[in-house]
């Protein structure tokens, strides 16, 4: 069965889509969760909302896809089985190996792998099955021919609608090393959503250069489904209630073939960034980037005509009062917008900015579609009966299930009760979405029944009848949980090194990240004396990777960021440099992790790494810092004008240049790197220096005369 999953901040959210019709509801906890910044659920508001949605059939899963750290695991594992026992359908969580101990300690758990964990080939997708996970939160990279092949190993679920992230999923670290604000955490303060400029000619202004525009993948749903995608997901927990009813709504009828021009529109007015694009499952298009708009536009109702000092938008569109609007000019932002007033052929704006003509205004505040979508209520049919007699216990059968009352129907004390008291009683449904339908109320002899014990008994039946559908379908796990003791700190006193070349590099290691994934890489190795590692991105489509195969030949191992390195190396007999992508955080990941060697991530302290000190792990100590991998071009495939540099600059408005490097796979591929050098202290494990941007560039380009380094996450933790 196919399934329209939809977000969920906040209850009202929740309610929206069980109402608009959603088939699941994802959200978080208080905790743990990846959208931290939303109000989220605490333990009463997650088990009022399971028994509801079950009401429906609507499951619900708990996003616990957060990075954890040592001290964190026995309230994270704690509350993971909390959430299956309350009746959650599935977990999604981001840790692979975190899920995979879940899994040994609760094998009844459902868990999905998030889209966090940057799932997007066959390997990968064999390796979370392997480790326990019954469904893959597929990477917004993902092509849709690899999504048919994942979909036949492992059941997928797929992004449709909502914003998109610059960089790929699970390794992007701008906002964590800008400000201390992890994305890996739930605390991503969005650096991408702003003004920047890259020296390359058309695109030395200010723009919003890595802004993505919302997916809306729109009819292509059908293509998704006869890939084999099980789960169509919305995104949006940070969204209002009329933006996850419009796009549950928009989506539902296009899936039974009833969509229209309407449902398109209410989902435009609700959130629209940057007009849309198709997302990169269907190869990039020009509207991948919104360089012009950053924030929400909605829907395009018409041009500003300047007439007698009045700004009239000459247009059809529905618009009224209490509407709010966004004026463009030449395609860029330029102010808001608010109703006037209806005259012949359009309406007036009032603007606190002048206007000119051929301004564009659109609508992004539709106060009509608000309540009409706040307005739809699901309802769930009670078929009710009941016999009362005098000296009995009364009985009432709602859906063929029996509830028998705590007290005895006496015997008349004057006026009689009748069935039409039952009624008007039970009439009385509270904070329950039902809908009654009676049967045969029998009424035997002349009987009085206290209004006072009635009216406990309703409001028994019907909160019994909530609670039945709230317990989890499968068995309840143990609350009572140890954790796996660490293995022993061991100290390494390697040091490994990631660079372009290894021509003259000293280290005993070295990990070749070459420009360009062809030919023949070994003039790049000439005199390095050291085990070799073949630096892979973190996403590679199934294509790349049979053509990165053949250039194994010279090498020791891989070194990757991907989860589907394991079992490549496994395969091709290769060793394994776990990289920072992994997002090694907690020694029970450390250890679980079967790589030969691993890096402990960026984003925890020294002190924070020490316990997770191993004879085979490392820590980033010197050298660039990359905080994204960018899976498409940043000039908007502008292939026939691009000087195809290796690096480019993209600087922010502060001043702050950060390296982009552009590499090859089957095509151009990106990364950026931090604005400054780090350099930190580093005694307990072996120390991974990264030699890849041009030699002085920081120096080069630092802000009015500073150092040009950093000690990144060595001495303040993540938020």
């Amino acid at each position: 069965m196919m399934e329209i999953l939809a977000p969920a901040g906040d209850e009202s959210c929740a309610y929206a889509a069980i109402n608009a019709g959603a088939d699941a509801i994802y959200l978080g906890l208080s905790a743990f969760s990846a959208r931290s910044s939303a109000a989220n659920f605490d333990w009463q508001s997650l088990e009022n909302l399971i028994a509801r949605a079950h009401l429906f059939g609507v499951k619900i899963y708990v996003a616990m896809n957060t990075l954890v750290k040592n001290s964190e695991l026995k309230e994270f594992v704690n509350s993971a089985v909390k959430a299956h026992n309350a009746g959650a359908d599935a977990l999604i969580i981001q840790d692979i190996y975190l899920g995979a101990y879940l899994k040994k300690l609760c094998p009844q758990m459902c868990l999905h792998l998030s889209t966090q964990a940057g799932i997007n080939n066959v390997l990968g997708a064999q390796y979370a099955k392997e480790l326990g996970f019954s469904r893959v939160v597929l990477a917004r990279e993902t092509t849709i021919a690899d999504i048919e092949k994942i979909s036949k190993i492992i059941e997928t679920e797929a992004f449709i609608q909502g914003a998109l992230c610059t960089c790929f999923s699970g390794q992007c670290y701008l906002s964590s090393f800008a400000g201390g604000n992890s994305g890996n955490r739930g605390k991503c303060k969005q650096p991408c959503r702003k003004q920047y400029k890259i020296d390359r000619r058309g695109f030395e202004e200010y723009a919003y250069r890595i802004s993505l525009s919302d997916l809306c993948v729109g009819e292509d749903i059908k293509k998704l489904a006869q890939a084999g995608v099980s789960s169509f997901k919305i995104e949006g927990r940070m969204r209002r209630p009329e933006y996850v009813s419009a796009a549950v709504d928009y989506y539902k009828k296009l899936l039974d073939g009833s969509a229209c021009a309407a449902q398109f529109s209410a989902l435009k007015r609700a959130y629209n960034r940057g007009n849309y694009t198709k997302g990169l499952a269907f190869g990039q298009d020009r509207s991948l980037i919104s360089s012009a708009v950053q924030g929400h536009m909605g829907e395009y109702v018409g041009v500003i005509s300047v007439e007698s000092g009045k700004y009239i938008c000459r247009t059809s569109a529905r618009a009224g009062e209490g509407d709010g609007f966004k004026i463009l000019r030449n395609g860029k932002e330029l102010c808001g917008a608010a109703f006037g007033e209806r005259v012949k052929g359009g309406f007036t704006l009032k603007c606190s900015i002048r206007l000119k003509n051929g301004d564009k205004a659109f609508i992004t505040t539709d106060n009509s579609l608000s309540k009409n979508l706040s307005s739809v209520s699901r309802k769930y049919e009670l078929k009710i009966s009941a016999v009362f007699a005098c000296g009995e216990r009364p009985v009432v059968t709602v859906n063929g299930r029996q509830y028998t009352a705590d007290f005895d129907a006496e015997a008349s004390r004057g006026s009689s009760f009748t069935a039409e008291d039952f009624k008007k009683c039970f009439n009385k449904t509270d904070i329950y979405p039902y809908q009654l339908v009676y049967g045969d109320i029998s009424v035997v002899g002349d009987i009085f029944v206290p209004a006072s014990l009635l009216n406990a008994f309703r409001r028994e039946v019907y909160a019994q009848i909530m609670r039945e559908h709230c317990p989890n379908g499968s068995a309840m796990c143990s609350q009572d949980i140890s954790l796996p003791n660490p293995e022993p700190l061991q100290k390494n006193d390697k040091t490994a090194v990631i660079a372009r070349s290894l021509c003259g590099v000293k280290a005993d290691i070295g990990i070749l990240k070459p420009d360009a994934y062809k030919g023949d890489l070994s003039p790049l190795l000439k005199g390095f004396p050291g085990e070799k590692f073949l630096y892979l991105p973190p996403r590679l489509t199934d294509g790349e990777l049979e053509g990165v195969k053949g250039l194994l030949q010279p090498f020791d191992g891989i070194y990757c960021g991907g989860n589907y390195a394991v079992p490549l190396a496994r395969a091709l007999d290769k060793k394994l440099f776990a990289g920072a992508g992994f997002n090694l955080f907690n020694y029970v990941s450390v250890d679980m992790c079967p790589a030969d060697y691993k890096v402990i991530s960026k984003e925890l302290t020294t002190a924070e790494a020490k316990p997770l000190a191993r004879f085979n792990t490392f820590y980033l100590t010197s050298g660039d810092i990359k905080v994204m991998d960018l899976i498409y071009c940043p000039f908007g495939k502008t292939c026939r004008d691009c000087d195809k540099r290796n690096f480019y600059t993209l600087t922010d408005g502060d001043g702050r240049a950060f390296p982009l490097r552009r590499y090859e796979t089957e095509g151009c591929r990106f990364e950026l790197y931090n604005c400054a050098e780090l350099k930190c202290q580093n005694a307990f494990t072996g120390a991974l220096k990264v030699e890849v941007c041009p030699s002085g560039f920081y120096a080069r380009n630092s802000k009015r005369g500073e150092s040009g380094h950093t000690k990144g996450h060595s001495e303040k933790p993540v938020f």
